[in-house]
């Protein structure tokens, strides 16, 4: 079983951000769950006052790994702004809200069970129209009306993590696939095409694709989306916008590149203004696994916790920043990639130490990272693709996976001893990466 910190408050010194800051992890809950007894009944009662119930919606883009191969960061960026700010307003307008923070093309809605069905699938039909109309890239949508715990502005649990699982694994760009839960609350004699998409379900049970049916009339969707852009440099967004992962300088550059598409001069221009050389190191923790959904929930946010603690213990003073830590994923940027190696292995000791067995990436090159809205940093780019690939997807646990780009810049600087080159063959992409 993966070590679980002992009771009482966090290391004192630990989090020298205020509580609750970073995106998916309640420090107040994680304190409050390690200072109780942890039996399931005391996991329920802490848990029960951020019970909800309604329906999550979580989006998927498509085709991504083809646009990337042609254009760059940025310009792929703009692409996928546009379908979540349509998204988002054909939400609003069904009376659903955001959730969480909508990095890279990932997007999430909550709308309360108050809400029809039928209301919201009409709604995100109108959607998937709007984004055909008018967007090159291709979203699918997975809906589910179950119980949730909120979170630190995130959506947690059992039902939660299924529905995500479905709607970013299962469906296609274009697809709008739900739950036979939101199925059973249209009414009888509905006006909506279904049909059962094999092969998904388990937890959320059934799963059903919408064909067709009637369509939301938004008045004026065209502007109300349009007019999602930033309101200006302060960093506040308002109800009407999207949680945008973005600096209010750089987001105005994205809405200039997205209204100016096939601009080489304008891309290049941007990209070497914002882009910047770092190291990225990614580190996935192992599971707790238990018998109650509720115990494991606390006790997975206990170790995330945890590795939080170990993270900041070793970051060095300066160059270095911890991006976030939120479910069973922390990822760190560096300036340099010898301090990040350095930093990729005592984590792994660190983490040893504390029973938790983590299987880390470290990857090079360009990336668009900085401050975002709500607090703390978020990055994207290439090599926090690798880093994912090389750690989650293709990773052995306990070892540190390092890109070609990290090994040649390193040289002789550090002693890699008993690191192995790896080559292996990713959806026809040949990839070479050390493991040590």
């Amino acid at each position: 079983m993966a070590y679980e910190p002992p009771a009482g408050p966090l290391a004192p010194g630990g989090f020298d951000t205020p509580r609750d800051v970073a995106p998916g992890l309640p420090l107040l809950l994680v304190e409050q769950w390690r200072a109780s007894d942890r039996t399931d009944g005391e996991a329920r009662r802490l848990l029960s006052r951020h019970a909800t119930r309604g329906y999550s919606v979580v989006s998927d883009s498509a085709g991504l790994t083809r646009l990337s191969q042609r254009l760059g960061l940025l310009e792929v960026l703009a692409l996928i702004d546009r379908p979540k700010r349509i998204l988002h307003a054909c939400a609003r307008a069904a009376g659903g809200r955001a959730v969480g923070v909508w990095a890279a093309d990932n997007a999430q809605l909550f709308h309360p069970e108050t809400v029809e069905a039928s209301t919201l699938l009409s709604a995100l039909l109108t959607a998937q129209d709007e984004i055909r109309r008018h967007c090159e890239v291709r979203i699918g949508i997975g809906a589910h009306l179950g119980s949730y715990y909120e979170l630190s502005g995130g959506l947690y649990g059992a039902e939660a993590d299924a529905v995500e699982e479905f709607a970013e694994n299962d469906t296609e760009g274009g697809e709008i696939a739900v739950t036979q839960a939101v199925v059973d609350r249209l009414p009888h004699g509905h006006p909506f095409v279904l049909r059962p998409k094999d092969g998904v379900g388990g937890l959320v049970g059934p799963v059903h694709q919408v064909l067709d049916g009637p369509r939301l009339d938004i008045p004026g969707l065209g502007e109300a989306w349009a007019a999602e852009g930033w309101p200006g440099e302060s960093g506040v967004t308002g109800q009407e916008h999207y949680p945008i992962p973005y600096s209010g300088a750089f987001y105005a550059d994205l809405l200039l590149l997205d209204a100016r598409p096939g601009d080489a001069e304008l891309a290049g221009r941007l990209a070497a203004e914002h882009l910047r050389e770092r190291t990225v190191v990614l580190v996935e923790r192992s599971a707790a696994p238990t018998d109650t959904p509720e115990v494991e929930l606390l006790r997975g946010l206990s170790l995330s916790a945890a590795m939080r603690e170990v993270g900041l213990s070793l970051l060095p003073p300066e160059g270095a920043v911890e991006i976030k830590v939120a479910g069973p994923l922390g990822i760190y940027l560096f300036e340099e990639p010898a301090p990040a190696v350095h930093f990729a292995l005592g984590m792994r000791a660190g983490l040893a130490e504390r029973e938790i067995v983590g299987r880390i990436g470290v990857a090079a090159g360009p990336v668009l990272a900085g401050r975002i809205p709500g607090g703390g940093w978020d990055v994207a780019g290439a090599p926090v693709n690798l880093a994912s690939k090389m750690a989650q997807d293709l990773g052995t646990p306990g070892r540190v996976h390092l890109s070609e780009a990290v090994r040649d810049a390193l040289g002789d600087r550090l002693d890699l001893t008993g690191f192995e080159t790896v080559r292996r063959t990713v959806s026809g992409v040949e990839m070479t990466y050390y493991v040590g």
